[in-house]
């Protein structure tokens, strides 16, 4: 459209002689245009833009979260600003933003080409370090966050945890196959100390690691060293994660527990991820891995164990089993035993076992050098130490209730007398033979 600016450098210029044609090649208008302006004379009216939504109080809202926030995306500043009232467009905050940021990323030095995957072929998993955030919101715990997708439908999970060893890595890739109801093909990471060892540009799987893999009927491949993009499903969502979850969450009020954030984690990806079209697939992801879930693996009938056990032996003469520096009780029945200790991942108890048979539950404390008494045990070796019992069971015998029962002690019963032996009898009379 023709400006009062064109209009009046045409005039200019027909004034000074300028032929119609020669007027055209200067301004790059054609001919007719030019002469149908020079005919009908007045220059176009300006016009009236609406006044913008976005305001100076908008704005300066903008610049306070980027300034708490400086990586906060877009999309999470729009989601904020039309809670609180505001009528305009996501490009109109996108604009916004990029005016006073500027842009987040420059150009790669290098081309990347897209990975293409089939349903089912291949899950990525790996962990993304949360400690500063942690701190940032008052939690005194590491903490991190577990994440795995499926490479084609896009469908992902985030476990918020406080250990990144090979217990929680099985535990996390349960969740996830216990989420999308079956197993992929291959499940691809990078080289984790807690899951092989690396050898050159091998790597090779420790024991458990391989057990798990077989239980599920999966191969868990690595990346090659420095090939961090092999795994870049798994990890561009991280960017999400902290640049967008974790603001808003922090924004909204930060959890009370690690229970908690993993559930707001779970409604913010359905909501905000698993319904709403990829950039990449242009479908929904929650869409395309029902697609997926027929190209998956069963699962085992039995779920992976996941839970720590180790065995400790009761101490000789206190009914106490010691845990991170912490002795807990148990019956006095297993002094000198050897049990098993059983702790869940991210549990708050521990289970203690005798031959198969549950004989303790302690809720896990902090600090160091603290005794943990079940009010019965305390009790029974209270009874035991100060005699207050006759009959006093048998220690050693406890495996299970089919054994029998404990040795019978003798009565004596007050005074007695005790016979002369007559050891000519016991060991034979060799009087005559010595003579």
């Amino acid at each position: 459209m023709m400006t009062q600016e064109n209009y009046v450098k045409i005039k200019d210029l027909h004034a000074q002689g300028w032929t119609i044609k020669e007027i055209a090649e200067e301004t790059g208008w054609h001919r007719t245009t030019v002469s149908d302006w020079l005919k009908n004379g007045p220059p176009p009216e300006q016009r009236e833009t609406a006044p913008s939504v976005m305001t100076d109080d908008w704005r300066e809202r903008i610049e306070a979260m980027l300034d708490k926030w400086p990586r906060l995306q877009a999309v999470s500043i729009h989601h904020r600003l039309a809670a609180d009232g505001f009528e305009g467009s996501y490009p109109t905050v996108v604009r916004a933003v990029r005016d006073i940021r500027g842009p987040r990323f420059r150009a790669a030095e290098s081309v990347s080409v897209p990975i293409h995957t089939d349903p089912g072929e291949e899950a990525q998993f790996d962990f993304c370090d949360l400690s500063s955030w942690a701190r940032r919101v008052g939690w005194n715990m590491g903490l991190v966050c577990f994440g795995m997708i499926l490479s084609w439908s896009r469908w992902r999970m985030w476990w918020f945890t406080t250990s990144e060893d090979r217990h929680h890595t099985f535990e996390g890739m349960a969740r996830f196959f216990d989420q999308i109801g079956g197993v992929p093909s291959v499940c691809r990471t990078d080289r984790m100390g807690a899951l092989g060892r690396s050898q050159g540009r091998r790597f090779e799987l420790h024991p458990p690691t391989v057990g798990f893999a077989a239980h599920h009927g999966i191969k868990i491949a690595s990346c090659q060293a420095g090939d961090a993009k092999r795994k870049g499903k798994v990890e561009r969502p991280f960017r999400s994660l902290q640049e967008t979850f974790l603001p808003e969450v922090e924004a909204a009020g930060a959890p009370d527990s690690l229970d908690e954030l993993n559930r707001r984690a779970v409604v913010w990806l359905a909501d905000r991820v698993h319904a709403v079209e990829s950039r990449t697939t242009g479908e929904r992801p929650l869409d395309r891995l029902a697609v997926e879930r027929d190209f998956l693996g069963s699962l085992p009938r039995q779920r992976f164990d996941t839970d720590y056990v180790e065995t400790r032996r009761v101490h000789n003469i206190l009914p106490f089993v010691s845990i991170d520096a912490n002795r807990y009780s148990v019956p006095p029945a297993a002094l000198g035993h050897k049990v098993e200790i059983r702790r869940k991942v991210n549990g708050s108890t521990v289970e203690i076992r005798l031959a198969g048979r549950l004989i303790a539950t302690h809720q896990l404390v902090g600090g160091r050098r603290v005794d943990v008494w079940d009010p019965e045990h305390r009790a029974a070796a209270e009874q035991l130490a100060l005699g207050w019992e006759r009959d006093r069971p048998d220690l050693r015998v406890i495996a299970n209730d089919d054994v029998a029962s404990p040795v019978e002690r003798l009565d004596l019963g007050g005074d007695y007398d005790v016979e002369v032996p007559d050891l000519g009898r016991r060991y034979g009379d060799n009087s005559e033979a010595s003579a």
